[in-house]
């Protein structure tokens, strides 16, 4: 199964396996990993559940839309590699994948 390295903010790194079509924030929340606060439930509503992807896995990810885009604006620690967890599903081609959770998401 296809792992995923959170790490807090604080440096405290959480590797996850999650399957395959879940969302990187399902795989989270349902592995309560701290700093995924994931409000709105996977809606893309909200922008509790941001994360910064390490750059080396920005290509493999599928650009944002303009829902994601829209929510990000509202994201206090907005970077150029912040994405929302929850519109990121897992494929084997992102097996690895390293994700830095914001400090104002702790």
């Amino acid at each position: 199964m296809p792992k995923v390295v959170y790490i807090e903010h604080n440096g405290k790194e959480h590797v996850i396996d999650v399957p395959e079509g879940w969302s990187l924030m399902e795989g989270a929340v349902k592995h309560l990993v701290p700093g995924i606060d994931a409000d709105c439930g996977g809606a893309c509503a909200c922008a509790t559940c941001q994360v910064f992807v390490d750059p080396q896995w920005l290509p493999a990810l599928p650009p944002k839309d303009d829902m994601e885009e829209t929510m990000l604006d509202f994201a206090p620690e907005q970077k150029p590699n912040s994405r929302l967890s929850c519109q990121i599903r897992m494929t084997s081609a992102l097996d690895g994948i390293v994700l830095r959770l914001p400090k104002s998401q702790h």
